[in-house]
């Protein structure tokens, strides 16, 4: 017989929204080559949005209300915002050599991490097809579904964005030389957490640990092989990593808050965080970890697309360390006087258990059904369940429990609460316990997203998960935890001929049916979370 828990029980909310004026800040950041520049009007070309939104429900607000959000999202019954935004992209510009952009995205909100939230506020120039943005502003998902898929495992669009200075070729490079089969998009950030004062009011000032003044790093590259519009197949791959790193730890101990510096702020700090490298200031003699907390993916994507239809199928591996990065590690150490020295060519080898996999159809003269994705989920192994760094006395090496999105020093790849990532991994803003914890890392889901526009102006959009945890190698659940998730999405577009928004602000508005700026829409949601023990 199966035994619901107190907070598990089943959920039901209903949410509307009424938004204006739309803006596309992320719609073409490339030099058009050849077009004809015109005048730089810099105040020119200025979008604007204005969004209400309010949500009800007879528990915690349901996951998919919730997550996928960019981080503006609330956990409580009752919640909802006004928000406003205007922004100025990079595309006014794209006949020009170079170009400029900028954004402000604010809202006033009931029952949220804060009243005030600034979501967004930047400044970002382009030369040619190098982009520098300085700011918190808000990055889409590559390589996947933004408004289908669960989510990316390294750099998703569950967290608020982190305030940060990036350098990027935003989209595909062509690489003339090789015959336009291929091409490149890269960048490289370096940023602030700005959530200090959250993390330290959801632990109940420190009563357990919690970060301070901690700096983010996040890379990322990806080679297209390909020529889309000419040829129908098309192969992606990619690697994203971030990283956390400098701040301190902080924690209530005899009554009084002390903090454990965790590393400088320095050019040398900095240049290992990029390259990982240097070690942690709690490893100890004869041991070297890389400093800061480093986490990544391994992305691949293949792609068929014809006029009428188009299908892809990608993966999506997430690690924390070599050996899942590489699933390769050194093990020919000696003994004794020879411990430091490598004496043998001795490896361990890890098999790739764990991964995200999902498929998409893109049916794009279909209506009623434009899109669907399904995607599946496999996080139990994480390198084994055990864990063993060799010593002078015991030289063997042991590489396991992982412990996704976790990390001893650095507690959890968070922001505002929200993991930085695919939010099936349980984010701890869900933690009744206060922790800055990821509680529930291992774990099998299945994933499916289904959208359509049956008649012009209304749109709809379907997820639904279901998910079977395991809590973590550290604190396993006594019995498997399961979730069902789902949510009923319609939208209704009073002005103009509009479908499905995507409900993620400035960051992603990718809907071909986008025709005008002077639209009204509602949206309605129906979402329901369950949780069971058994």
């Amino acid at each position: 017989m199966v035994q619901r828990m107190s907070l598990t029980k089943a959920k039901t909310l209903l949410l509307a929204a009424a938004s204006f004026l739309w803006p596309d800040c992320h719609a073409q950041y490339a030099w058009q080559h050849g077009a004809a520049a015109g005048e730089m009007l810099p105040f020119s070309d200025i979008h604007y949005e204005a969004e209400l939104q309010g949500s009800f429900s007879s528990g915690t607000t349901p996951l998919w209300l919730n997550a996928n959000k960019h981080g503006l999202g609330s956990l409580e019954r009752d919640n909802g915002y006004l928000r406003g935004a205007l922004c100025r992209p990079l595309s006014a510009d794209s006949a020009r050599r170079w170009g400029l952009g900028y954004g402000v995205d604010a809202a006033v909100a009931s029952h949220y991490a804060s009243r005030f939230i600034v979501q967004q506020a930047y400044v970002e120039g382009r030369w040619l097809h190098g982009v520098l943005t300085i700011g918190a502003k808000e990055w889409p998902m590559e390589l996947k579904n933004q408004r289908l898929s669960s989510g990316s495992q390294a750099l998703g669009i569950n967290a608020r964005p982190v305030p940060q200075v990036r350098i990027a070729v935003p989209e595909y490079w062509t690489i003339p030389a090789l015959g336009r089969w291929f091409a490149v998009k890269v960048h490289v950030a370096y940023g602030l957490f700005t959530d200090q004062r959250w993390q330290r009011q959801f632990t109940n000032g420190g009563a357990t640990p919690y970060n301070e003044n901690v700096l983010y790093h996040s890379k990322a590259g990806y080679l297209r092989i390909g020529k889309p519009g000419e040829k129908p197949l098309a192969v992606e791959l990619g690697l994203e990593m971030q990283a956390q790193f400098a701040g301190s730890k902080a924690a209530l101990s005899d009554g009084k808050l002390t903090r454990m510096k965790l590393g400088g702020k320095g050019i040398k700090d900095f240049w290992r965080v990029f390259i990982p490298s240097g070690s942690d200031i709690t490893d100890g003699l004869g041991y070297g970890n890389i400093e800061g907390n480093q986490s990544g993916a391994w992305l691949a994507r293949v792609s068929y697309d014809k006029p009428s239809w188009g299908v892809s199928v990608y993966a999506d591996h997430y690690f924390e360390d070599h050996s899942q990065q590489f699933h390769l590690d050194f093990d020919g150490y000696g003994d004794g006087a020879d411990y430091q020295k490598r004496v043998s060519h001795r490896y361990l080898l890890y098999p790739l258990k764990d991964i995200l996999l999902g498929g998409e159809l893109r049916l794009k003269r279909c209506q009623w059904l434009k899109g669907v994705v399904v995607e599946y989920l496999h996080t139990t192994y994480q390198s084994g369940p055990v864990y063993h760094d060799r010593t002078s006395t015991i030289p063997d090496h042991i590489g396991g429990r992982d412990n996704y999105y976790n990390h001893g020093n650095y507690m959890c790849v968070q922001h505002w609460g929200q993991v930085m990532g695919n939010p099936l991994y349980r984010s701890p803003a869900y933690n009744a316990n206060h922790t800055l914890r990821v509680e529930d890392n291992r774990f099998v889901a299945w994933h499916m997203g289904v959208e359509g526009t049956p008649v012009p102006r209304l749109g709809y959009r379907l997820l639904v998960s279901w998910q079977r945890g395991y809590g973590t190698y550290d604190e396993p659940y006594t019995y498997p935890h399961h979730n069902t998730s789902v949510l009923a999405e319609a939208e209704y577009g009073l002005d103009g001929e509009r479908g499905l928004g995507d409900g993620q602000g400035l960051a992603a508005r990718q809907q071909p049916w986008l025709a005008t700026d002077n639209m009204q829409a509602w949206t309605l949601a129906i979402g329901k979370k369950r949780w069971e023990r058994g």
